[in-house]
Formats: C-alpha cells, structure tokens, sequence
C-alpha cells in the first residue's frame, strides 16, 4: 500500500511540475522563465530518475540468470544503477556520442527504457568497467524501432528483446575480456528466460566478427542511426543457435 500510495504522490508532482514548465509568468523577464523552466525540467528529471531506480531494481530482481562468475552481476540497489548511468554518460561523451544518447540529468545517462531492462555490470578489481542492457519488449516499442519497425519479427517471434547501452570504460582494439563476458551475459539472459530473438544495432565494420556467432541475420543497413553519422546494420540474433566458434570464445 506504502508504495502504491508514493507512485500516486510521485504522478501528481509530476503532472504539477509539467504545468508550471508549461506557465511562464508574463510579468517577469524572458531570462527569467528560461531559467525557472530549466530548474523545473531538472526537478522532473529527478522525479523520472527515482522512478526509473524503483522500477528497474525491481524488474531485475525478478529475473533468471544462473552466473557463476563473481565479477559479473545485474544491479540490485540504486548505488549501482547510479553507477551505470555515469559510466554510460563517460564513455558516450568520449565517444561524441552524446547528442544521440543524451543525459537527462547532467553526468547521468537512462531513459525509459532501464525500467524493463536487464542491466548488466562487469567489475575490474571491483571497479565498475562495463555494462550493457537487454531490453525486454514488454510494450511492442524497443529503441531501434525508431529506426526499423521490429512488427515483422514480432509475428514470427513472441519474445524479443534489444541487446543496447554496450559499455566499455577502456575500449582497446581487438576482443578485450569485457566485451568477452558482457556477450556471456547476453547468451545467459536469453537462455535463463526464454527470449525467442534479440534484434540491435551495430556498426557495419564490426559484422566481421558477429557473423561468426550463428544465426545472424542483417534485417537493415542503414547510413547513420539517428544523429551518428556511421553505416550501421540493425541485426537480428538467435544464441540458441550460436555457433561452435561463439561458444568456444565467449563461453569458456
């Protein structure tokens, strides 16, 4: 009842602070408004960010994933979800992928799209050094359907999800051990709770190597996604089928 009642508190602070944003006051200066609905959006973004926690440490909780292996996890509290949405924002603005991927807070990197996600964290002597999700598609949206429609792998599929947010704090070239257990965690998630197909995006030059997990399947090539200016393929993955080579690099 407790938190029944502080979602309904939460819905209509938030609907208040929607108005105001939408309210400039006409007898005050234009600087003036621009900040007060500056400082009005970061309070909602606050709100939406206690929500995301809420909804996500729970979503997670819930799931299956038999992992043997200590470094690997999925996130159980909010000081560690608070941990991933920095990492992400880090390595994005580093990358210059910040204007696709954008912080909603300043330094904090998520969307709607962590209250249904598995959110998975890889640690280096305890310091958290990879992470990505796996988007359930609980309500027919995932992210990439912005740019292809997934309708048709949805009729041939019940299940599918978005592997997305890959994360590696230190990206060197060639196959490093993070992107080695990240893509165990992947194979795991889909085994442990019946994922029919995993759909995502990648950049052209990195099919080389996926081709070579078993079962994957170029559903679109496109010139850029969204503002990233990069020929990318939108993909789609079935690990039940991975290949001998999939499981002798990633699952051993």
């Amino acid at each position: 009842m407790i938190y029944v009642n502080k979602n309904k508190s939460l819905d209509k602070l938030n609907d208040l602070v929607e108005q105001s944003i939408q309210r400039s006051l006409p007898y005050m200066s234009e600087a003036f408004n621009e900040e007060q609905e500056n400082a009005l959006m970061l309070f909602k973004n606050r709100l939406f960010l206690e929500e995301v926690i809420e909804e996500s440490i729970s979503f997670n909780k819930n799931l299956r994933w038999q992992n043997t292996n200590k470094n690997l996890g999925l996130i159980v509290n909010a000081e560690e979800l608070i941990e991933v949405f920095t990492l992400r924002s880090a390595v994005f603005s580093s990358l210059s992928y910040d204007n696709e991927f954008k912080d909603l807070i300043e330094y904090l990197n998520f969307d709607k799209y962590d209250k249904n996600s598995a959110i998975i964290t890889y640690r280096k002597n305890k310091e958290l050094s990879a992470t990505c999700r796996i988007i359930f598609d609980e309500n027919n949206t995932l992210p990439s359907d912005a740019i292809y429609s997934f309708n048709a792998q949805r009729k041939s599929h019940d299940t599918l999800a978005e592997i997305s947010r890959n994360v590696i704090k230190h990206n060197n070239k060639g196959l490093n051990m993070e992107f080695k257990y990240l893509m165990l965690s992947t194979y795991n998630i889909f085994i442990d709770n019946e994922i029919d197909l995993y759909v995502f995006a990648i950049k052209k030059d990195h099919f080389k190597l996926f081709s070579k997990f078993g079962d994957i399947t170029i559903i679109k090539e496109i010139n850029a996604y969204g503002s990233l200016k990069l020929p990318c393929l939108i993909v789609s993955w079935n690990p039940q089928n991975a290949s001998s080579f999939f499981k002798k690099l990633f699952l051993k």
